[in-house]
Protein backbone atom coordinates (compact mmCIF):
# COMPACT_ATOMS: atom_id res chain seq x y z
CA UNK A 1 0.00 0.00 0.00
CA UNK A 2 2.69 2.49 1.15
CA UNK A 3 4.76 1.90 -2.60
CA UNK A 4 2.29 3.23 -4.41
CA UNK A 5 2.11 6.91 -6.06
CA UNK A 6 -0.58 7.72 -4.39
CA UNK A 7 0.57 7.04 -1.08
CA UNK A 8 4.04 8.88 -2.21
CA UNK A 9 1.79 12.13 -2.69
CA UNK A 10 0.09 11.93 0.92
CA UNK A 11 3.28 11.36 2.26
CA UNK A 12 5.03 14.43 0.40
CA UNK A 13 2.31 16.45 1.76
CA UNK A 14 2.44 14.94 5.08
CA UNK A 15 6.26 15.98 4.87
CA UNK A 16 5.58 19.57 3.94
CA UNK A 17 2.54 20.38 7.09
CA UNK A 18 5.21 18.23 9.49
CA UNK A 19 8.09 20.34 8.37
CA UNK A 20 6.32 23.58 8.35
CA UNK A 21 4.65 22.55 11.71
CA UNK A 22 8.13 21.70 12.79
CA UNK A 23 9.85 24.80 11.74
CA UNK A 24 7.34 26.81 13.30
CA UNK A 25 7.14 25.20 16.47
CA UNK A 26 11.05 24.84 16.92
CA UNK A 27 11.41 28.62 16.33
CA UNK A 28 8.66 29.14 18.64
CA UNK A 29 9.89 27.54 21.64
CA UNK A 30 13.72 28.23 20.80
CA UNK A 31 12.60 32.20 21.24
CA UNK A 32 10.60 31.47 24.35
CA UNK A 33 13.28 30.18 25.89
CA UNK A 34 15.44 32.67 24.79
CA UNK A 35 13.59 35.08 26.41
CA UNK A 36 13.20 33.06 29.79
CA UNK A 37 16.56 32.31 30.17
CA UNK A 38 18.04 36.17 29.30
CA UNK A 39 14.99 36.71 31.74
CA UNK A 40 16.50 34.88 34.73
CA UNK A 41 20.08 36.10 33.62
CA UNK A 42 18.72 39.59 33.87
CA UNK A 43 17.69 38.98 37.23
CA UNK A 44 20.79 36.83 38.44
CA UNK A 45 23.02 39.91 37.54
CA UNK A 46 21.04 42.39 38.94
CA UNK A 47 21.09 40.43 42.02
CA UNK A 48 24.78 39.77 42.27
CA UNK A 49 25.29 43.95 41.78
CA UNK A 50 23.06 44.07 44.32
CA UNK A 51 24.99 42.56 46.64
CA UNK A 52 28.02 43.99 45.83
CA UNK A 53 26.80 47.49 46.38
CA UNK A 54 25.22 46.77 49.53
CA UNK A 55 28.00 44.94 51.42
CA UNK A 56 30.30 46.52 52.66
CA UNK A 57 32.14 43.57 53.46
CA UNK A 58 32.44 42.60 49.78
CA UNK A 59 33.38 46.01 48.86
CA UNK A 60 36.08 45.22 51.31
CA UNK A 61 40.18 44.70 49.70
CA UNK A 62 40.96 41.90 52.35
CA UNK A 63 37.92 39.29 52.21
CA UNK A 64 39.72 36.67 54.59
CA UNK A 65 39.47 39.06 57.16
CA UNK A 66 35.55 39.69 56.56
CA UNK A 67 34.51 36.26 55.52
CA UNK A 68 32.34 36.29 58.53
CA UNK A 69 30.13 39.30 57.68
CA UNK A 70 30.06 38.31 54.25
CA UNK A 71 28.30 34.78 55.14
CA UNK A 72 26.16 36.73 57.61
CA UNK A 73 25.32 39.12 54.65
CA UNK A 74 23.99 36.35 52.24
CA UNK A 75 22.46 34.89 55.01
CA UNK A 76 20.28 38.34 54.75
CA UNK A 77 20.02 38.62 51.08
CA UNK A 78 16.09 37.69 49.93
CA UNK A 79 17.09 34.47 47.47
CA UNK A 80 14.97 32.70 45.43
CA UNK A 81 14.83 28.82 46.65
CA UNK A 82 15.99 27.65 43.89
CA UNK A 83 19.32 29.88 43.95
CA UNK A 84 22.98 29.14 45.54
CA UNK A 85 25.20 31.72 46.05
CA UNK A 86 29.17 31.11 46.42
CA UNK A 87 31.32 33.65 47.74
CA UNK A 88 35.12 32.34 45.75
CA UNK A 89 38.21 34.13 47.05
CA UNK A 90 40.98 34.81 44.73
CA UNK A 91 43.91 32.99 46.13
CA UNK A 92 46.47 30.24 44.40
CA UNK A 93 43.89 27.52 45.08
CA UNK A 94 40.03 29.52 45.01
CA UNK A 95 38.44 28.52 47.43
CA UNK A 96 34.54 29.01 49.12
CA UNK A 97 34.73 31.35 51.43
CA UNK A 98 30.88 32.11 52.41
CA UNK A 99 27.60 30.55 50.41
CA UNK A 100 24.19 29.81 51.52
CA UNK A 101 24.82 26.37 50.87
CA UNK A 102 26.49 25.40 54.26
CA UNK A 103 28.58 22.30 53.08
CA UNK A 104 30.62 24.43 50.35
CA UNK A 105 31.89 26.61 52.48
CA UNK A 106 35.92 26.05 52.96
CA UNK A 107 36.05 23.95 50.16
CA UNK A 108 38.23 24.26 46.69
CA UNK A 109 36.17 26.05 44.29
CA UNK A 110 37.66 24.11 41.60
CA UNK A 111 36.98 20.61 42.91
CA UNK A 112 33.31 21.38 44.37
CA UNK A 113 30.81 19.54 41.88
CA UNK A 114 28.27 22.36 42.63
CA UNK A 115 30.42 24.62 40.62
CA UNK A 116 32.08 25.24 36.99
CA UNK A 117 35.74 25.42 36.81
CA UNK A 118 36.60 26.31 33.29
CA UNK A 119 33.36 29.50 34.45
CA UNK A 120 35.88 30.21 37.53
CA UNK A 121 39.44 30.41 35.61
CA UNK A 122 37.38 32.82 33.05
CA UNK A 123 35.72 34.72 35.47
CA UNK A 124 38.90 35.35 37.16
CA UNK A 125 40.36 36.39 34.30
CA UNK A 126 38.21 39.19 34.56
CA UNK A 127 35.24 38.06 32.39
CA UNK A 128 31.56 37.74 33.16
CA UNK A 129 30.45 34.40 32.39
CA UNK A 130 27.80 32.33 32.55
CA UNK A 131 26.32 29.02 31.41
CA UNK A 132 24.18 26.06 31.26
CA UNK A 133 24.70 23.11 32.89
CA UNK A 134 23.09 19.69 33.89
CA UNK A 135 21.79 20.03 37.09
CA UNK A 136 23.41 17.85 39.89
CA UNK A 137 20.71 17.57 42.24
CA UNK A 138 17.53 16.35 39.50
CA UNK A 139 17.35 13.77 36.49
CA UNK A 140 17.89 15.48 33.39
CA UNK A 141 17.24 19.16 35.48
CA UNK A 142 19.66 21.89 33.92
CA UNK A 143 20.84 25.09 36.22
CA UNK A 144 21.95 28.95 35.12
CA UNK A 145 25.50 29.33 36.18
CA UNK A 146 26.60 32.89 36.35
CA UNK A 147 30.53 34.08 37.84
CA UNK A 148 30.68 37.89 38.57
CA UNK A 149 34.52 39.16 39.16
CA UNK A 150 34.50 41.70 41.58
CA UNK A 151 37.89 44.23 41.69
CA UNK A 152 39.62 45.71 44.30
CA UNK A 153 40.81 49.51 44.67
CA UNK A 154 43.35 48.83 42.20
CA UNK A 155 41.81 46.93 39.93
CA UNK A 156 42.77 43.72 40.57
CA UNK A 157 40.17 40.54 41.20
CA UNK A 158 40.08 39.87 44.54
CA UNK A 159 36.90 37.11 44.17
CA UNK A 160 34.34 35.85 42.37
CA UNK A 161 30.13 36.13 43.38
CA UNK A 162 29.53 32.07 41.67
CA UNK A 163 25.03 32.12 41.32
CA UNK A 164 23.43 29.31 40.26
CA UNK A 165 19.78 29.29 39.90
CA UNK A 166 17.67 26.00 38.70
CA UNK A 167 15.35 26.05 35.87
CA UNK A 168 13.16 23.18 35.89
CA UNK A 169 10.02 25.54 36.10
CA UNK A 170 10.98 27.51 32.66
CA UNK A 171 11.96 23.64 30.98
CA UNK A 172 8.82 22.71 32.98
CA UNK A 173 6.68 25.39 30.85
CA UNK A 174 8.57 24.93 27.60
CA UNK A 175 7.32 21.13 28.08
CA UNK A 176 3.60 22.31 28.04
CA UNK A 177 4.12 24.61 25.18
CA UNK A 178 5.53 21.65 23.19
CA UNK A 179 2.64 19.72 24.47
CA UNK A 180 0.38 22.08 22.52
CA UNK A 181 2.18 22.28 19.64
CA UNK A 182 2.09 18.91 19.53
CA UNK A 183 -1.31 18.43 19.84
CA UNK A 184 -1.76 21.00 17.04
CA UNK A 185 0.62 19.49 14.55
CA UNK A 186 -0.86 16.32 14.74
CA UNK A 187 -4.61 17.61 13.95
CA UNK A 188 -3.19 19.34 10.80
CA UNK A 189 -1.43 16.08 9.82
CA UNK A 190 -4.72 13.93 10.12
CA UNK A 191 -6.43 16.76 8.03
CA UNK A 192 -3.05 16.90 5.55
CA UNK A 193 -3.86 12.79 5.32
CA UNK A 194 -7.44 13.16 4.77
CA UNK A 195 -7.48 15.37 1.77
CA UNK A 196 -4.16 14.16 0.30
CA UNK A 197 -5.69 10.64 0.04
CA UNK A 198 -8.75 11.78 -2.37
CA UNK A 199 -6.03 13.77 -4.30
CA UNK A 200 -3.61 11.27 -4.71
CA UNK A 201 -6.29 8.84 -6.11
CA UNK A 202 -6.91 10.52 -9.23
CA UNK A 203 -3.71 9.77 -10.67
CA UNK A 204 -2.26 6.74 -9.49
CA UNK A 205 -4.03 4.04 -12.35
CA UNK A 206 -2.29 4.10 -15.32
CA UNK A 207 1.27 3.48 -13.27
CA UNK A 208 -0.15 -0.07 -11.19
CA UNK A 209 1.81 -2.18 -14.24
CA UNK A 210 5.05 -0.75 -13.41
CA UNK A 211 4.70 -0.64 -9.65
CA UNK A 212 4.49 -4.52 -10.05
CA UNK A 213 7.36 -5.14 -11.90
CA UNK A 214 9.42 -2.55 -9.21
CA UNK A 215 8.10 -4.95 -6.12
CA UNK A 216 9.09 -7.94 -7.71
CA UNK A 217 12.68 -6.54 -8.51
CA UNK A 218 12.53 -5.42 -4.84
CA UNK A 219 11.98 -8.74 -3.65
CA UNK A 220 15.57 -9.85 -5.70
CA UNK A 221 14.14 -11.03 -8.59
CA UNK A 222 16.14 -8.43 -11.06
CA UNK A 223 15.03 -10.49 -14.29
CA UNK A 224 11.81 -8.38 -14.60
CA UNK A 225 11.44 -6.76 -17.60
CA UNK A 226 9.40 -3.95 -18.49
CA UNK A 227 7.70 -3.45 -21.50
CA UNK A 228 8.14 0.39 -22.70
CA UNK A 229 5.33 1.23 -24.17
CA UNK A 230 5.62 5.15 -24.68
CA UNK A 231 8.28 7.55 -24.85
CA UNK A 232 6.67 9.47 -22.17
CA UNK A 233 7.10 9.36 -17.95
CA UNK A 234 6.04 6.25 -17.65
CA UNK A 235 8.05 5.34 -20.77
CA UNK A 236 11.16 6.71 -19.25
CA UNK A 237 10.34 4.78 -15.72
CA UNK A 238 10.33 1.74 -17.53
CA UNK A 239 13.48 1.80 -19.55
CA UNK A 240 15.15 2.94 -15.93
CA UNK A 241 13.76 -0.11 -14.57
CA UNK A 242 15.40 -1.81 -17.52
CA UNK A 243 18.80 -0.15 -17.16
CA UNK A 244 18.61 -0.96 -13.43
CA UNK A 245 18.40 -4.12 -13.87
CA UNK A 246 21.51 -4.46 -16.06
CA UNK A 247 23.70 -2.13 -13.10
CA UNK A 248 22.57 -4.12 -9.94
CA UNK A 249 23.81 -7.62 -11.20
CA UNK A 250 27.28 -6.11 -12.08
CA UNK A 251 27.10 -3.95 -8.72
CA UNK A 252 26.38 -7.37 -6.98
CA UNK A 253 29.17 -9.37 -8.72
CA UNK A 254 31.45 -6.71 -7.56
CA UNK A 255 30.16 -6.58 -4.35
CA UNK A 256 30.68 -10.41 -3.82
CA UNK A 257 34.54 -10.32 -4.94
CA UNK A 258 34.90 -7.02 -2.56
CA UNK A 259 33.56 -9.07 0.52
CA UNK A 260 36.15 -12.17 -0.28
CA UNK A 261 38.70 -9.87 -0.27
CA UNK A 262 37.76 -8.53 3.09
CA UNK A 263 37.03 -11.72 5.08
CA UNK A 264 40.92 -13.12 3.80
CA UNK A 265 42.18 -9.78 5.32
CA UNK A 266 40.15 -9.54 8.64
CA UNK A 267 40.90 -13.72 8.69
CA UNK A 268 44.66 -13.07 8.82
CA UNK A 269 45.25 -9.76 10.81
CA UNK A 270 47.65 -9.81 13.50
CA UNK A 271 44.95 -7.41 15.11
CA UNK A 272 41.53 -8.47 16.50
CA UNK A 273 38.83 -6.94 14.67
CA UNK A 274 34.99 -6.65 15.86
CA UNK A 275 32.53 -5.12 13.66
CA UNK A 276 29.57 -4.28 15.76
CA UNK A 277 26.10 -2.63 13.91
CA UNK A 278 23.52 0.08 16.35
CA UNK A 279 21.68 -2.84 18.23
CA UNK A 280 24.70 -3.71 19.57
CA UNK A 281 24.88 -7.10 17.80
CA UNK A 282 28.48 -8.45 16.69
CA UNK A 283 28.32 -8.83 13.01
CA UNK A 284 31.81 -9.96 12.32
CA UNK A 285 34.69 -10.95 14.90
CA UNK A 286 37.71 -12.47 13.04
CA UNK A 287 39.94 -15.32 14.59
CA UNK A 288 42.44 -13.17 16.67
CA UNK A 289 40.24 -10.85 18.90
CA UNK A 290 37.94 -14.37 19.20
CA UNK A 291 41.11 -15.75 21.00
CA UNK A 292 42.18 -12.26 22.91
CA UNK A 293 38.48 -12.46 25.09
CA UNK A 294 38.40 -16.33 24.68
CA UNK A 295 35.24 -16.30 22.65
CA UNK A 296 34.03 -18.69 20.33
CA UNK A 297 31.31 -18.31 17.34
CA UNK A 298 28.48 -19.23 19.13
CA UNK A 299 29.30 -16.34 21.81
CA UNK A 300 29.20 -13.65 19.09
CA UNK A 301 25.84 -14.90 17.45
CA UNK A 302 23.98 -15.09 21.18
CA UNK A 303 25.14 -12.20 23.26
CA UNK A 304 25.34 -8.17 22.51
CA UNK A 305 28.84 -6.77 22.51
CA UNK A 306 28.07 -4.37 25.73
CA UNK A 307 27.75 -7.54 27.99
CA UNK A 308 31.52 -8.27 26.79
CA UNK A 309 32.86 -5.34 27.10
CA UNK A 310 31.09 -2.91 30.10
CA UNK A 311 33.21 -4.42 32.52
CA UNK A 312 36.35 -4.33 30.69
CA UNK A 313 36.01 -0.43 29.67
CA UNK A 314 32.41 1.15 29.80
CA UNK A 315 33.96 3.76 27.71
CA UNK A 316 34.06 1.83 24.36
CA UNK A 317 30.51 0.23 24.77
CA UNK A 318 27.66 1.01 22.49
CA UNK A 319 25.37 3.12 24.61
CA UNK A 320 28.65 5.00 25.95
CA UNK A 321 29.57 5.84 22.31
CA UNK A 322 25.88 6.67 21.54
CA UNK A 323 25.29 8.90 25.00
CA UNK A 324 28.63 10.66 24.40
CA UNK A 325 28.05 10.89 20.37
CA UNK A 326 31.60 10.58 19.79
CA UNK A 327 32.00 7.70 17.88
CA UNK A 328 36.06 7.69 16.89
CA UNK A 329 38.80 7.63 19.36
CA UNK A 330 41.03 4.70 21.35
CA UNK A 331 40.48 3.32 25.03
CA UNK A 332 42.79 1.00 27.15
CA UNK A 333 41.47 -2.17 27.73
CA UNK A 334 43.13 -4.40 30.17
CA UNK A 335 42.39 -8.36 29.60
CA UNK A 336 44.30 -10.47 32.38
CA UNK A 337 47.70 -9.61 32.18
CA UNK A 338 47.73 -8.12 28.69
CA UNK A 339 46.56 -4.05 27.80
CA UNK A 340 45.20 -3.39 24.60
CA UNK A 341 44.41 -0.39 22.60
CA UNK A 342 40.93 -0.32 20.94
CA UNK A 343 40.80 1.72 18.19
CA UNK A 344 37.09 2.54 17.12
CA UNK A 345 35.62 4.40 13.85
CA UNK A 346 32.18 4.55 12.88
CA UNK A 347 30.65 2.83 9.46
CA UNK A 348 27.75 4.30 7.46
CA UNK A 349 25.06 2.62 5.83
CA UNK A 350 23.60 2.94 2.25
CA UNK A 351 21.76 5.75 3.98
CA UNK A 352 25.24 7.70 4.87
CA UNK A 353 23.87 7.16 8.72
CA UNK A 354 25.79 5.14 11.30
CA UNK A 355 25.27 2.01 11.06
CA UNK A 356 27.58 0.86 13.88
CA UNK A 357 31.78 0.82 14.50
CA UNK A 358 34.66 -0.91 13.75
CA UNK A 359 37.09 -2.15 16.81
CA UNK A 360 40.75 -2.96 16.18
CA UNK A 361 42.58 -4.20 19.28
CA UNK A 362 46.62 -3.61 19.32
CA UNK A 363 48.32 -5.14 21.70
CA UNK A 364 50.40 -2.80 23.66
CA UNK A 365 51.62 -4.78 26.91
CA UNK A 366 55.20 -3.69 26.58
CA UNK A 367 54.53 -0.39 25.72
CA UNK A 368 52.57 0.18 28.40
CA UNK A 369 54.65 -1.23 30.48
CA UNK A 370 57.65 1.12 29.55
CA UNK A 371 55.20 4.05 29.90
CA UNK A 372 54.89 3.78 33.71
CA UNK A 373 58.22 2.58 34.29
CA UNK A 374 59.12 6.23 32.65
CA UNK A 375 56.64 8.00 34.62
CA UNK A 376 57.46 6.32 38.28
CA UNK A 377 61.61 6.71 37.60
CA UNK A 378 60.36 10.36 36.53
CA UNK A 379 58.36 10.74 39.36
CA UNK A 380 61.25 9.56 42.13
CA UNK A 381 63.65 11.59 40.38
CA UNK A 382 61.55 15.03 41.96
CA UNK A 383 60.89 13.58 45.29
CA UNK A 384 64.38 12.17 46.32
CA UNK A 385 66.24 15.52 45.46
CA UNK A 386 64.16 18.25 47.18
CA UNK A 387 65.13 17.23 50.54
CA UNK A 388 69.17 17.24 50.00
CA UNK A 389 68.09 20.48 48.11
CA UNK A 390 66.26 21.83 50.85
CA UNK A 391 68.51 21.41 53.59
CA UNK A 392 71.39 23.21 51.49
CA UNK A 393 69.10 25.68 50.52
CA UNK A 394 68.26 26.17 54.28
CA UNK A 395 72.29 26.61 55.27
CA UNK A 396 73.03 28.74 52.47
CA UNK A 397 70.42 31.14 53.49
CA UNK A 398 71.22 31.14 57.17
CA UNK A 399 75.03 32.04 55.91
CA UNK A 400 73.81 34.73 53.23
CA UNK A 401 72.33 36.14 56.44
CA UNK A 402 74.90 36.69 58.65
CA UNK A 403 76.21 33.71 59.85
CA UNK A 404 79.77 33.39 57.75
CA UNK A 405 80.95 36.03 60.03
CA UNK A 406 80.99 33.37 62.42
CA UNK A 407 83.84 31.04 61.01
CA UNK A 408 82.79 27.89 63.55
CA UNK A 409 79.47 27.98 62.78
CA UNK A 410 80.58 28.90 58.52
CA UNK A 411 82.58 25.66 58.45
CA UNK A 412 79.97 23.37 60.56
CA UNK A 413 77.48 24.43 58.03
CA UNK A 414 79.48 24.77 54.92
CA UNK A 415 80.44 20.78 55.95
CA UNK A 416 76.76 20.08 56.08
CA UNK A 417 76.17 21.61 52.62
CA UNK A 418 79.16 19.80 51.05
CA UNK A 419 77.87 16.76 52.42
CA UNK A 420 74.37 17.28 51.34
CA UNK A 421 75.65 17.87 47.57
CA UNK A 422 78.06 14.55 48.12
CA UNK A 423 74.82 13.02 49.28
CA UNK A 424 72.70 14.18 46.42
CA UNK A 425 75.86 13.25 43.76
CA UNK A 426 75.32 9.59 45.37
CA UNK A 427 71.37 9.81 44.90
CA UNK A 428 71.58 10.81 41.52
CA UNK A 429 74.20 8.03 40.83
CA UNK A 430 72.18 5.54 42.58
CA UNK A 431 68.54 6.43 40.84
CA UNK A 432 68.74 4.20 38.16
CA UNK A 433 68.96 1.37 40.71
CA UNK A 434 65.40 2.59 41.98
CA UNK A 435 63.45 0.78 39.59
CA UNK A 436 65.09 -2.31 40.56
CA UNK A 437 63.86 -2.14 44.28
CA UNK A 438 60.43 -4.34 42.76
CA UNK A 439 62.73 -6.64 41.55
CA UNK A 440 65.50 -6.75 44.40
CA UNK A 441 68.47 -6.09 42.20
CA UNK A 442 69.50 -2.84 44.10
CA UNK A 443 73.36 -3.10 45.17
CA UNK A 444 73.46 -1.35 48.83
CA UNK A 445 76.68 -0.50 50.47
CA UNK A 446 76.14 -2.43 53.44
CA UNK A 447 78.66 -1.54 56.43
CA UNK A 448 78.34 -0.93 60.12
CA UNK A 449 76.77 2.26 61.03
CA UNK A 450 76.51 4.25 64.50
CA UNK A 451 72.53 4.73 64.66
CA UNK A 452 73.27 7.10 66.99
CA UNK A 453 75.54 9.29 64.92
CA UNK A 454 72.92 8.73 61.75
CA UNK A 455 69.98 9.88 63.62
CA UNK A 456 72.77 13.09 65.26
CA UNK A 457 73.08 13.82 61.72
CA UNK A 458 69.47 13.73 60.79
CA UNK A 459 68.45 15.98 63.43
CA UNK A 460 70.79 18.37 62.54
CA UNK A 461 69.81 18.31 58.99
CA UNK A 462 66.38 18.86 60.00
CA UNK A 463 66.24 21.30 62.60
CA UNK A 464 66.25 24.57 61.34
CA UNK A 465 63.09 23.50 58.78
CA UNK A 466 61.03 22.58 62.64
CA UNK A 467 62.91 25.82 63.45
CA UNK A 468 61.30 27.83 61.16
CA UNK A 469 57.96 26.58 62.13
CA UNK A 470 58.96 27.11 65.74
CA UNK A 471 58.46 23.31 66.26
CA UNK A 472 59.66 21.52 68.99
CA UNK A 473 62.29 18.82 67.21
CA UNK A 474 64.23 16.50 70.18
CA UNK A 475 66.12 13.76 69.89
CA UNK A 476 65.92 10.69 72.40
CA UNK A 477 69.10 8.03 71.57
CA UNK A 478 68.96 4.91 74.71
CA UNK A 479 72.29 4.51 75.68
CA UNK A 480 74.63 1.99 74.06
CA UNK A 481 72.32 0.81 71.76
CA UNK A 482 73.84 -1.20 69.20
CA UNK A 483 75.72 -0.03 65.63
CA UNK A 484 72.98 -1.44 62.58
CA UNK A 485 74.77 -2.67 59.49
CA UNK A 486 73.06 -1.03 56.70
CA UNK A 487 73.24 1.35 53.69
CA UNK A 488 74.07 4.81 55.25
CA UNK A 489 72.22 6.79 52.54
CA UNK A 490 69.10 4.36 52.38
CA UNK A 491 68.74 4.45 56.25
CA UNK A 492 69.36 8.09 56.30
CA UNK A 493 66.40 8.94 53.63
CA UNK A 494 64.31 6.49 55.44
CA UNK A 495 64.84 8.69 58.63
CA UNK A 496 65.01 11.92 57.18
CA UNK A 497 61.60 11.07 55.01
CA UNK A 498 59.46 10.15 58.10
CA UNK A 499 61.62 13.32 59.95
CA UNK A 500 60.27 15.48 57.06
CA UNK A 501 56.80 14.20 57.21
CA UNK A 502 56.13 14.90 60.42
CA UNK A 503 57.63 18.77 60.36
CA UNK A 504 55.04 19.17 57.51
CA UNK A 505 52.10 17.45 58.62
CA UNK A 506 52.65 19.01 62.30
CA UNK A 507 51.32 22.89 62.72
CA UNK A 508 53.48 25.92 64.29
CA UNK A 509 54.52 25.25 67.33
CA UNK A 510 54.13 21.63 67.36
CA UNK A 511 56.26 18.97 69.54
CA UNK A 512 57.89 16.01 67.29
CA UNK A 513 59.97 13.29 69.47
CA UNK A 514 62.97 11.29 67.85
CA UNK A 515 63.29 7.94 70.42
CA UNK A 516 65.67 5.36 69.76
CA UNK A 517 65.81 2.08 71.26
CA UNK A 518 66.39 -1.79 71.38
CA UNK A 519 63.97 -3.63 71.88
CA UNK A 520 64.86 -7.78 71.43
CA UNK A 521 67.19 -8.14 68.24
CA UNK A 522 65.75 -5.25 67.06
CA UNK A 523 66.37 -1.32 66.70
CA UNK A 524 63.25 0.88 66.91
CA UNK A 525 63.36 4.23 65.76
CA UNK A 526 60.11 6.24 66.42
CA UNK A 527 58.98 9.18 65.51
CA UNK A 528 56.41 11.20 67.16
CA UNK A 529 54.27 14.28 66.51
CA UNK A 530 50.87 15.65 67.62
CA UNK A 531 50.31 17.04 64.09
CA UNK A 532 47.34 16.67 62.08
CA UNK A 533 47.32 12.41 61.99
CA UNK A 534 45.81 10.31 59.15
CA UNK A 535 42.05 9.16 59.16
CA UNK A 536 41.44 5.31 59.94
CA UNK A 537 40.63 4.32 56.43
CA UNK A 538 43.75 5.98 54.76
CA UNK A 539 46.06 3.62 57.09
CA UNK A 540 45.86 0.46 55.10
CA UNK A 541 46.74 1.92 51.56
CA UNK A 542 49.62 4.49 53.38
CA UNK A 543 52.34 3.11 51.79
CA UNK A 544 51.51 2.78 48.20
CA UNK A 545 52.52 4.77 45.46
CA UNK A 546 51.63 8.03 44.77
CA UNK A 547 48.71 7.77 47.26
CA UNK A 548 47.90 11.07 49.29
CA UNK A 549 45.70 11.25 52.14
CA UNK A 550 44.94 15.02 51.40
CA UNK A 551 45.75 15.56 47.73
CA UNK A 552 45.58 19.02 47.85
CA UNK A 553 47.92 19.93 50.63
CA UNK A 554 50.10 17.43 50.06
CA UNK A 555 50.98 19.31 46.52
CA UNK A 556 51.45 22.17 48.19
CA UNK A 557 53.54 20.92 50.61
CA UNK A 558 55.74 19.21 48.00
CA UNK A 559 54.66 16.00 48.34
CA UNK A 560 54.60 13.34 45.64
CA UNK A 561 53.02 10.60 47.18
CA UNK A 562 56.25 8.25 46.55
CA UNK A 563 58.17 9.04 49.78
CA UNK A 564 56.61 6.28 52.42
CA UNK A 565 56.69 4.04 49.47
CA UNK A 566 59.97 3.75 48.82
CA UNK A 567 61.01 4.45 52.84
CA UNK A 568 59.09 0.81 53.09
CA UNK A 569 60.90 -0.36 50.78
CA UNK A 570 64.22 0.51 52.00
CA UNK A 571 63.53 -0.70 55.53
CA UNK A 572 62.28 -4.09 53.77
CA UNK A 573 65.36 -4.37 51.66
CA UNK A 574 67.47 -3.90 54.89
CA UNK A 575 65.16 -7.07 56.48
CA UNK A 576 63.53 -4.37 58.17
CA UNK A 577 60.02 -2.76 58.80
CA UNK A 578 57.87 0.11 59.13
CA UNK A 579 54.48 0.64 61.16
CA UNK A 580 52.54 3.66 61.47
CA UNK A 581 49.56 4.41 64.26
CA UNK A 582 47.99 7.58 64.26
CA UNK A 583 44.67 9.27 65.25
CA UNK A 584 43.29 12.02 63.63
CA UNK A 585 43.97 15.55 64.50
CA UNK A 586 45.99 13.94 66.86
CA UNK A 587 49.12 12.54 65.84
CA UNK A 588 51.03 9.95 64.60
CA UNK A 589 54.19 7.40 65.46
CA UNK A 590 56.00 5.51 63.19
CA UNK A 591 58.47 3.28 63.81
CA UNK A 592 61.47 2.30 61.89
CA UNK A 593 62.49 -1.53 62.69
CA UNK A 594 65.56 -2.26 61.65
CA UNK A 595 68.06 -5.31 62.69
CA UNK A 596 70.97 -4.24 65.01
CA UNK A 597 74.21 -5.37 64.11
CA UNK A 598 74.65 -8.62 66.04
CA UNK A 599 71.35 -9.76 64.68
CA UNK A 600 72.43 -9.91 61.11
Amino acid sequence: MFKSIRWKFIVVYFLLVFIAMVIVGVFIIEKFEEYHINQITDTMEERVKSIIKISSAIQSDSWEEVKEDIQNTIRQVPLGNTERLYIIINTDIPSIIASNNSKAVGENAYEFKALNSKLIIDALKGKKVDAILPSLDKLNGKDKHLAYPVYDEVGKIKGLLYITSDLTYVYDTIDESKSILTKATLLALFITVFLGFFIAKSITGPINDVTIKAEKMAKGDFNQKVEVKSDDEIGQLASMFNYLTEKLNKTLSEVYREKSKMDTIFTYMADGVIAVNTQGNILHANPIALSIFNLTYKDIESKKFDDIFSPLNEKITLQYLKKEGKWEGNELVEVGSEIYRAKYAPFKNDKNQIGGFIVVFQDVTEQQKLENMRKEFVANVSHELKTPITTIKSYAETLLNGAIEDRDLAIQFLSVINSECDRMGRIVKDLLQLSNLDFKQTKWKIKSLSLKKVLEDAYMKMKMAAEEKKQSLNLSVEENIPNIYADKDGIEQVILNIISNAIKYTPDKGKIDIIARKREDKAVITVKDNGIGIPKEDLKRIFERFYRVDKARSRALGGTGLGLSIAKQIAEAHNGDIKIRSEYNKGTEVDIILPVEDSV
